[in-house]
């Protein structure tokens, strides 16, 4: 019986040998090449131990949404890899291997998480390419990056891109920015510039320091905070600075105004591309610049006519129209404001905003969803069409073939998991996606 120990214990460890030199998917194996990798319940761990930062789809192959995010994740890898802290997409087929699904709590097709350092995530952001990329680009960087240099202020800058606001601190210390930099880490990028020479102090605008900048590039706006840098005014200009002065209503503009509470001063148009209405875009600039208390934005019937119904504006409708939006079911039209004219539209704007102020309104409920309706609906009118033919198409075969075997799609399994596990996100995305087309 002595004799038999070391007799299992070396062929354990040959075992043990054998089956590492067999592995073929060791750490070492992994690169980042700007491909979507395949995962499976034999290499995810070690592909996930291998990158500090990968995100996963995991997905279902008879899924409709899932088939629709794949391209996009195969355009978003080659830039995601070669970041400076590059970012490794893989996938896997939840269907089949349902360990990793139940490992991870998969709910749903296409579920999406961020591995940061093997620590999931869930990832809820959008899922178009160009828009997946800025959105891990800012959620991967620093809290608040220090500059040391005036070059290193321009290539911050331009790394940043012009997707979120560019918050930066002349002067400041880090930790002055560090809380409120974690708190909008997904809003926003935040810098601080410990070394600068004047010719930053003229291109960014500020005669003194300590100044906190904020650049908003796709707007080509700029706003200067010269303190007090206490918590309470820091973060008021922080909020107050998170979006454009006019900001334009979009599918996507409207998710970021979710967590706002200000109220919307909403002024609707013809066509926003027109000469007349970025005239009075201007305006409301200038307005907004003055009521940092509201949020203006504006939206065009001819970008979003579905929008603009819901405040009983169409073509028939005289435009320009400003209403103020509580975000929820009701907004406030100013008594003798209703509409504006083209004439002097400076004057009519401020007569609009002294009306609300003093509570010159009537109240009027919306003819569409709320704000929260729009967010989270999940299928377009075409959608409802499509889906209305198709049942009758089910109820009309079911008819003829009477008591025959029913009519059936994959699985049953798969069939439960599609009509009870469809996820809000990517409906969204498709549905942004359709008004984008």
């Amino acid at each position: 019986m002595e004799k038999r120990v070391p007799i299992l214990l070396l062929l354990l460890l040959l075992s043990l040998e054998i089956t590492v030199q067999a592995w073929p998917f060791s750490a070492e194996k992994w690169v980042v090449d700007g491909k979507v990798l395949e995962l499976d319940d034999f290499n995810f761990d070690s592909a996930i131990a291998a990158f500090n930062y990968t995100l996963v789809d995991f997905y279902a192959p008879w899924c409709i949404h899932c088939k629709h995010l794949s391209p996009e994740l195969d355009k978003a890898a080659p830039a995601l890899a070669a970041l400076k802290e590059p970012i490794v997409i893989a996938k896997v087929n939840a269907d089949k291997f349902t360990r990793l699904a139940t490992k991870y709590n998969v709910r749903g097709f296409p579920t999406l998480k961020l591995f940061v350092r093997g620590v999931p995530l869930d990832y809820n952001g959008p899922r178009k390419a160009y828009l997946l990329v800025h959105y891990l680009k800012k959620l991967v960087a620093p809290d608040v990056s220090i500059l040391d240099s005036d070059t290193a202020i321009s290539g911050f800058v331009e790394a940043a891109g012009a997707d979120f606001p560019i918050y930066i601190g002349f002067g400041l210390n880090g930790s002055v920015l560090s809380d409120l930099a974690t708190k909008y880490t997904k809003k926003a990028w935040f810098s601080v510039a410990k070394d600068f020479s004047e010719n930053m102090m003229v291109l960014y605008d500020f005669d003194k320091v300590p100044a906190l900048v904020v650049r908003h590039p796709r707007y080509i706006e700029q706003s200067v905070f010269y303190g007090p840098f206490e918590v309470e005014f820091l973060e008021d200009f922080v909020k107050q600075n998170m979006f454009p002065l006019a900001m334009p209503i979009t599918y996507d503009t409207l998710k970021l105004l979710d967590n706002d509470e200000r109220k919307i001063v909403l002024t609707i148009v013809e066509d926003e591309d027109e000469e007349k209405s970025k005239k009075l875009i201007r305006i409301l600039k200038s307005a907004a610049s003055a009521n940092r208390d509201l949020v203006f934005a504006y939206v065009s019937i001819k970008q979003w006519e579905e929008f603009a119904n819901t405040f009983s504006a169409n073509k028939k409708t005289k435009l320009p129209k400003m209403v103020v939006w509580n975000r929820n079911e009701d907004y406030l039209t100013v008594i003798g404001s209703e509409s504006i004219d083209e004439e002097d539209q400076a004057s009519q704007v401020s007569r609009f905003l002294e009306g609300y102020r003093e509570g010159r309104t009537i109240e009027t409920r919306i003819s569409g969803p709320s704000m929260l309706g729009f967010i989270t609906s999940l299928i377009s009118i075409k959608a409802v069409y499509l889906i209305v033919f198709v049942v009758a198409v089910i109820m009309v075969i079911l008819i003829i073939k009477g008591h025959e075997e029913p009519l059936r799609v994959g699985t049953q399994e798969e069939g439960n998991q599609f009509s009870r596990l469809v996820p809000e996100t990517e409906s969204k995305e498709l549905k942004s996606g359709e008004k984008e087309d």
